[in-house]
């Protein structure tokens, strides 16, 4: 979804002839690398022209998945939250998430330098190094949202203009990037009772009563929640009192 917005512009002089919207799908290169192959292939026109009207476009792979242990928090830590339901009722019970990295290619296919150059302009500045993505990590739970970092790596670009003459040359600008991500586990849901009455019990540690080891009982003083305005209105979990 970050890159499902680039265009390529075709101009002559000052007047713009076409403007094409670049179609991005997760695939590996070396898929796109023999459907290039059989485009090119002698006699073949129909395989030809079905791939050659879908350059320029992009596609993205996962690279490599590793463990980042210097993002770990104890495995121990909980976070309970509501769910957006609020026939749900109850507190949901969430363990501290796993930190990884993903490390991902995007690929820019293209028959000309400046289609590619046009599409690596408009992803190469906005990554100074690091672009960062606010997410909502779990369905339901909109008060969790997390800050991924997006780290642009090196860009490179392979040109097979040295092939034979009647081969269609083919321009690829590969960019790498590293992806900080949590994999979080399941939810559990814990039962949360609303406080509606605490009773405060007073004692007397000076005197004793009845039972010499025992503290002297004062009073008991009865607390009930109760919200604005009167009459009196049951408390629920969105209570602020």
């Amino acid at each position: 979804s970050l890159f499902n917005d680039a265009y390529v512009i075709r101009k002559s002089g000052n007047k713009v002839l076409s403007q094409v919207r670049v179609p991005i799908a997760y695939s590996p290169k070396r898929k796109f690398m023999e459907r290039i192959a059989e485009m090119n292939a002698a006699g073949d026109g129909g395989k030809e022209e079905g791939v050659a009207i879908k350059l320029p476009r992009m596609s993205f792979e996962i690279s490599g998945i590793a463990y980042d242990a210097t993002r770990q928090l104890p495995k121990t830590n909980q976070i309970k939250c509501r769910s957006d339901n609020p026939e749900a009722g109850g507190a949901y019970k969430i363990y501290t998430p796993t930190p990884y990295l993903i490390d991902f290619e995007l690929n820019i296919y293209g028959k000309q330098h400046d289609d590619c150059l046009q599409v690596v302009e408009q992803i190469v500045p906005y990554f100074n190094q690091q672009y960062t993505v606010s997410v909502k990590p779990l369905v339901g739970f909109s008060d969790i949202v997390e800050d991924v970092p997006l780290t642009l790596g090196a860009v490179s670009f392979t040109d097979n203009y040295e092939g034979a003459l009647e081969d269609r040359r083919t321009i690829i600008y590969t960019i790498s990037f590293q992806m900080k991500i949590n994999f979080w586990g399941p939810i559990c849901k814990t039962p949360r009772a609303v406080i509606e009455t605490i009773d405060l019990d007073f004692f007397d540690d000076t005197l004793t009563g009845t039972d010499p080891d025992a503290p002297f009982y004062l009073e008991t003083q009865r607390v009930e929640a109760q919200q604005p305005p009167e009459p009196f209105h049951p408390v629920n979990q969105d209570s602020d009192y």
